[in-house]
């Protein structure tokens, strides 16, 4: 007899199967750059610690973009002081505010802000895209954030970040920017054209800054950007392993410590001064005293 030996098929083990792409966004990888201790306990905790209520610096720039979004959605017709006053007194958020006195000042800045920056800009020329989703995918990392504003300028897609805090933003913020350089390589694989420039407004000034990449610098942002990932993926195993005891995520004490959300469950992060106010981030935020910018044309 002869005897017949039928070969099994050969299951691939777990270590020859490829490892999965990194999946995040650019928020999450500046939260490991900021803080090991606040992005393990804003994104591995769980429950996920709770954190302090919104401040009104926060309200202050979700209301100023959410006007800056809904401005596009308007007849030209409406594209008015009127209009955009109806947008902000529609979008405005009371947390955080000292009193309702504080809190209708600053709605009346924000207001006059939105209006002299939108003066600034051709308002007939619909944007690219408002709020605009992209995401990358490289070898390694897929990420995925949201674009404040697209332009289309002479063929090519302009990514536009608008800034509402206290610091007028510099040249040299614009060059570094990790998110606006993704954001440039996203939206030029999407719109399938050159997408170099990156600018970011500050409405609060008006102030507009601005870089333009080379291919070489935005594939060294997006090398950058794989290689936080990579330590974010050994930071992930390790916690899923041994949890808050891994020594992965000690603080990184700094002054921004006393403005931190998650500041009640770090002490080290309270030896770093007293926490700052609900409103203290309004202080000097460069927001031009409230006018009489409602009436006439917003031009």
């Amino acid at each position: 007899m002869v005897s017949v030996t039928t070969a099994q098929p050969q299951q691939a083990s777990f270590a020859d199967m490829p490892t999965p792409l990194y999946v995040a966004s650019p928020s999450r990888l500046n939260a490991w750059l900021d803080c090991p201790r606040r992005y393990r306990m804003q994104y591995l905790d769980r429950p996920k610690p709770p954190t302090r209520p919104q401040r009104a610096h926060t309200s202050v720039g979700i209301a100023t973009h959410n006007a800056l979004r809904d401005f596009w959605d308007l007849p030209v017709s409406r594209r008015t002081p009127a209009g955009v006053a109806e947008l902000v007194r529609a979008s405005w958020i009371d947390a955080g505010f000292r009193d309702p006195e504080q809190s209708m000042a600053w709605r009346a800045r924000v207001r006059d802000a939105v209006i002299e920056y939108l003066r600034g800009i051709d308002r007939d020329r619909q944007p690219a895209g408002i709020e605009r989703s992209v995401s990358l995918k490289t070898d390694h990392i897929a990420v995925t954030g949201r674009i404040d504003r697209l332009d289309e300028r002479d063929d090519e897609v302009v990514v536009v970040d608008y800034k509402t805090g206290r610091q007028v933003p510099t040249d040299d913020d614009a060059r570094t920017s990790l998110p606006l350089a993704l954001y440039a390589v996203a939206a030029a694989r999407v719109f399938r054209r050159p997408s170099r420039r990156v600018e970011l407004h500050h409405i609060p000034s008006g102030t507009v800054v601005a870089h333009e990449h080379t291919p070489e610098s935005l594939q060294r942002k997006v090398a950058e950007a794989e290689s936080i990932a990579s330590d974010l993926r050994r930071a992930d195993a390790e916690f899923r392993e041994v949890g808050v005891e891994s020594s992965r995520f000690a603080p990184r004490l700094s002054a921004m410590c006393s403005w931190c959300d998650f500041r009640a469950h770090c002490p080290e992060g309270q030896t770093m001064g007293p926490e700052k106010s609900d409103w203290a981030g309004l202080d000097a935020a460069g927001y031009p005293a409230a006018g009489s910018n409602e009436g006439g044309p917003a031009s």
